[in-house]
C-alpha cells in the first residue's frame, strides 16, 4: 500500500482553504510529506492570502514530485474565477467534478493510502443527479447494488444509516429485507477490511416504539426476517433496537449502531461527539473519508472554522495498517 494521502479541495465556496491550513500546521513531519492536495493552486494561494495564512505552497505535476517535502504540494486543477470565495456555480462544479475524478484515478491506478474530500455544497452535485459523493464514488468505482456504505466513525464508535440523502416520506419504501441484508452483509465485510475486527452490530426499528411489532410494521415485515437471517449467516447482529432510549448507554455494547434513515442515528452521534468523528465510505475500491461538516458557507473568510474533523481524516488515513 502507498503512502501517499490525497486531500480534495472540492468545494471553492466555503470554509475549506481554512481547514486544509489548520489542519496541515497540527501534522507531523511524516503525514506532510505523504500528504497532496487537488485544488486549483492560485485559488488556494489566493484564499490563503485573503485569510493571511504564511504558508509555503508548491505546486506538482505527479504524486511522487517532492515527496520528501514538508510543504503543502498542490495537484493542480482548472478553474474559471475572480472573487476566490464567490465563484459560479457552473465553474464551481465543474471544478468539483474535475478534482473528484482525479482523485478517483489517483486512488484507484495509482495506489494511493486513501482520499480525503473536503465538504461541498451538494447542489454542486445534485446538478449531475448524483445523491452525494458517496453515491457519486460509488457510480465510479462500479458499484450499481447499492452496496456501498456511508458510515460516520469516532475512535469509541460508529454509526450507519442505511438511507442516506432520502427523504422521510420515501425511507419506509426502501426499508426492504432484501436491502438491510446486503447493507448488512456489505457492513460486516468492510469493516473486517479496516478495522481488523468482527464488527457487532445493533439494527434500528422504523418506527416510534418499533411499531409495538405489529403484524402490519416495517419491523414485523421487513427488519426482523433480516436480522433473522443474518444471524443464522453468523453476523454478531441484535434488533430491532428502539431508536428513542439507545443512545443513552445502551450504543456502547456495539460497534455499529445502524438506522433506517440518515437524522435517526446522525442527529444522537453529533450530539455525543460533535467534530471528534468522520465521514467513512464502505464498499469502494479504495479508502474514502471527509469531515463530518458541511462547507460553513456563514463561516467563509472569518477565521473562525473548526478543523478538528479533517485533522482526524488524515490522523486515520496516516495510521491505516496494511
Amino acid at each position: 500500500m502507498s503512502s501517499k494521502i490525497i486531500i480534495v479541495a472540492g468545494d471553492p465556496n466555503s470554509i475549506n482553504s481554512e481547514i486544509i491550513y489548520k489542519s496541515f500546521t497540527k501534522t507531523n513531519m511524516k503525514q506532510k510529506k505523504q500528504l497532496y492536495l487537488i485544488a486549483n493552486f492560485d485559488l488556494i494561494v489566493k484564499q490563503f492570502n485573503k485569510l493571511k495564512f504564511k504558508k509555503k505552497i508548491i505546486q506538482v505535476k505527479d504524486i511522487n514530485d517532492y515527496s520528501s517535502s514538508i510543504d503543502l504540494k498542490i495537484l493542480d486543477v482548472p478553474l474559471k474565477f475572480k472573487n476566490p470565495f464567490n465563484v459560479s456555480l457552473n465553474n464551481a462544479s465543474k471544478y468539483l467534478l474535475d478534482c473528484l475524478n482525479k482523485a478517483h484515478k489517483l486512488a484507484k491506478y495509482k495506489n494511493v493510502k486513501g482520499i480525503i474530500n473536503c465538504p461541498i455544497d451538494k447542489k454542486l452535485i445534485v446538478k449531475f443527479k448524483k445523491k452525494g459523493i458517496t453515491e457519486f464514488l460509488a457510480t465510479k468505482c462500479g458499484i450499481k447494488d447499492n452496496s456501498e456504505i456511508m458510515m460516520i466513525h469516532n475512535k469509541k464508535f460508529s454509526v450507519v444509516p442505511l438511507t442516506t440523502h432520502l427523504n422521510i416520506r420515501d425511507v419506509s419504501r426502501q426499508i426492504t429485507s432484501k436491502f438491510i441484508i446486503k447493507k448488512i452483509n456489505s457492513l460486516n465485510i468492510n469493516f473486517k477490511k479496516i478495522f481488523k475486527k468482527k464488527p457487532k452490530i445493533g439494527i434500528l426499528g422504523l418506527n416510534p416504539h418499533n411499531g409495538e411489532m405489529k403484524n402490519n410494521s416495517e419491523e414485523k415485515l421487513e427488519i426482523y426476517p433480516a436480522i433473522s437471517l443474518l444471524r443464522n449467516r453468523n453476523l454478531n447482529v441484535e434488533g430491532p433496537l428502539v431508536a428513542d432510549t439507545i443512545f443513552i448507554k445502551d450504543y456502547k455494547k456495539f460497534d455499529v449502531i445502524v438506522g433506517m434513515y440518515h437524522d435517526q442515528v446522525l442527529a444522537p452521534f453529533k450530539t455525543l461527539f460533535h467534530f471528534n468523528a468522520i465521514n467513512l465510505t464502505l464498499g469502494l475500491s479504495y479508502v474514502r473519508v471527509s469531515p463530518d461538516h458541511g462547507p460553513a458557507t456563514n463561516l467563509i473568510g472569518k477565521n473562525k472554522a473548526n478543523y478538528l474533523s479533517l485533522l482526524e481524516c488524515i490522523k486515520f488515513i496516516y495510521n491505516l495498517k496494511k
